[in-house]
C-alpha cells in the first residue's frame, strides 16, 4: 500500500529532505533578514549581507577557495554557463567526456553550431587509465578547455579527474569541472587541481533548490554572461572587473543561500566521508538484492570507481513506465535518459534510458529491502 510520504530515491536529482536546520535557516532569512544586500546601510539590508557573506566563506572554507573568488548561482547549469561563455573564444578547442550532462554538452554545442568553437568527446571507460589516454587523444594544438564531469549523473562512476587536472595543467588547458554529483559526497576541492569548480547548492550540500556555486582558483579571468546591478561601482556604466561581483548581476537569493549555508556546516558537521559510507552501504544492498533479481541489468563494472548511485533496467520494460509502476507503490526513482545522451550513447541505452537509484544519508535499509520487493513483483 502507498504511504502518505513516498519513500525518496531520487538524490541525485535533489536531495531531499533537507537537514532541519536549512528549513530553519531559509525561514529565518525570511522574516528577519528580508533587505536587499549591498543595495543599502540599513539594519535589513545588512543583515542580508552579513548573511551572504557567511555562507560565502563557509562555501569558500569547504572547497579551498578564496572568499572573492566564490560565486554564488542559481543552479549548477548556471555556474557552467558562466564559465564557458566566459572563456570561449572564436577559434577554441574543448574536450568534453561522453559522460557529460547537458548542462555542459547543450551550451558546447550551441557554440559549435555558430561557428564559435569545435569540440571533440573523449570516451570515458571503467578503466581509469584508458579514460585519461582518451582525452589526451582528444589534445588539438588550439585546445583551450577540458570541461568534464567528475561523477556521472547517470551510473555514479567517477572520473578519474586528478589525473585530468594534472593532464590540463601539463598542457596549459583549463580544466572546468561539473561536480554537481560529486560535491558533498566526495572531498573535493580546489586542490584537486581544477581551475574553475561548478557545483549545485540542492544536491550533495544539502541546501535548497535555485542555489549554486562557481568556485574559481583565480587565475582564469572569466567574461560576465549578464551585466547589471552589483551593488558596487554603481557610477560606472561597466560591469565590475573582479570577482565575486562581476558574475553576480542582480539580487542574489538570499534566503536560498542562507539555507545552503546551513547545508554546508550540518556536512561539515556530519562529516562528508561518514555521509558517502552510509550512502554507499544502501547502494550495496541495493546492488546484492538486484543479483538476485535475473531481470534486471546493471550498470556497472567491477573495474570502475562509483559514487553512491546506481543505473540499472528491467529487461522487458519501458524505463519510464517502470518508474510510474513504482512511484504507484510509493517509491520516487528517476526513468529516462537523465538530461544527458551522451552518458546513455556510452552506455548503449539511448532508446530506453534506465532507472537510477540515488539514497541519501536520511534513507534506511529498510527502505531498500521495501523497493527491492517492488521490483521482484515488476
Amino acid at each position: 500500500m502507498r504511504s502518505a510520504q513516498p519513500v525518496y530515491f531520487d538524490n541525485a536529482a535533489t536531495t531531499f529532505p533537507k537537514p532541519p536546520a536549512v528549513y530553519a535557516a531559509v525561514a529565518h532569512a525570511m522574516r528577519f533578514s528580508g533587505g536587499n544586500p549591498g543595495r543599502g546601510g540599513h539594519i535589513l539590508s545588512n543583515r542580508a549581507g552579513d548573511t551572504v557573506f557567511a555562507a560565502r566563506e563557509a562555501a569558500a572554507r569547504f572547497f579551498g577557495a578564496a572568499t572573492e573568488n566564490t560565486v554564488f548561482t542559481a543552479n549548477c547549469t548556471h555556474a557552467l554557463n558562466l564559465a564557458i561563455h566566459g572563456i570561449i573564444r572564436q577559434g577554441d578547442h574543448v574536450i568534453l567526456s561522453s559522460m557529460e550532462h547537458n548542462s555542459t554538452a547543450r551550451p558546447i554545442a550551441a557554440l559549435a553550431e555558430k561557428g564559435i568553437c569545435t569540440y571533440s568527446i573523449a570516451q570515458v571507460t571503467p578503466n581509469a587509465e584508458e579514460t585519461l589516454t582518451n582525452f589526451q587523444s582528444c589534445l588539438r594544438p588550439h585546445t583551450k578547455a577540458v570541461i568534464s564531469t567528475l561523477v556521472s549523473n547517470v551510473t555514479g562512476q567517477i572520473l578519474p579527474y586528478k589525473a585530468i587536472a594534472a593532464f590540463c595543467r601539463a598542457h596549459d588547458l583549463i580544466f572546468i569541472a561539473d561536480g554537481a554529483q560529486a560535491c558533498g559526497v566526495l572531498p573535493v576541492t580546489l586542490a584537486d587541481g581544477m581551475h574553475i569548480l561548478c557545483t549545485a547548492g540542492h544536491k550533495g550540500l544539502y541546501g535548497p533548490m535555485g542555489t549554486g556555486l562557481l568556485l574559481s582558483d583565480g587565475s582564469i579571468p572569466l567574461q560576465p554572461l549578464m551585466q547589471g546591478g552589483t551593488g558596487s561601482l554603481s557610477a560606472s556604466l561597466a560591469q565590475p572587473d573582479f570577482l565575486p561581483d562581476g558574475l553576480e548581476s542582480g539580487t542574489v537569493n538570499v534566503p536560498g543561500i542562507a539555507g545552503l549555508y546551513a547545508g554546508i556546516r550540518w556536512l561539515t558537521q556530519q562529516g562528508v566521508k561518514n555521509i558517502h559510507e552510509r550512502e554507499a552501504a544502501l547502494c550495496r544492498r541495493f546492488l546484492n538484492g538486484l543479483a538476485a533479481l535475473p531481470q534486471m541489468t546493471v550498470y556497472r563494472s567491477p573495474h570502475g570507481a562509483y559514487a553512491p548511485v546506481v543505473a540499472f533496467a528491467p529487461r522487458c520494460a519501458d524505463c519510464s513506465e517502470a518508474a510510474a509502476a513504482l512511484h504507484r507503490q510509493g517509491f520516487c526513482l528517476r526513468g529516462g535518459l537523465h538530461c544527458a545522451p551522451l552518458a546513455h550513447q556510452t552506455l548503449g541505452t539511448s532508446a530506453q534510458g534506465t532507472l537510477r537509484f540515488a539514497p541519501s544519508v536520511f534513507n534506511s535499509p529498510r527502505q531498500v529491502d521495501a523497493l527491492l520487493q517492488a521490483l521482484a513483483a515488476l
